[in-house]
């Protein structure tokens, strides 16, 4: 019983340690990942929005299938591109 309530302090103080050196490690750097991370979705929604906004498709059949995906966030993306409304005349979200 000594044992394992010893064993179970250990392994928190180690899990404590991870949480804290993965915060040190990745602090600095959460912002700039954030930023990477909403351009690669904006790219991702243009590329497969791209026909609809008059940009030709060279992959069209391919990302045909993924629109339903970007139609959850296309309401935020637009906004966030600085249109008040969508672009699209199929495609209302606002």
């Amino acid at each position: 019983m000594v044992r394992t309530e010893a064993a179970r302090r250990l392994r928190g103080r180690w899990a404590a340690l991870r949480r804290g050196m993965a915060e040190y490690y990745a602090g600095p750097y959460r912002q700039m990942l954030a930023r990477e991370q909403r351009d690669e979705d904006d790219l991702f929604a243009l590329v497969v929005l791209g026909e609809a906004l008059g940009v030709p498709d060279p992959a069209a059949y391919y990302s045909a299938e993924l629109m339903p995906l970007a139609a959850d966030d296309f309401h935020r993306w637009h906004r966030r591109m600085g249109m008040p409304r969508s672009p699209l005349d199929n495609m209302t979200c606002c």
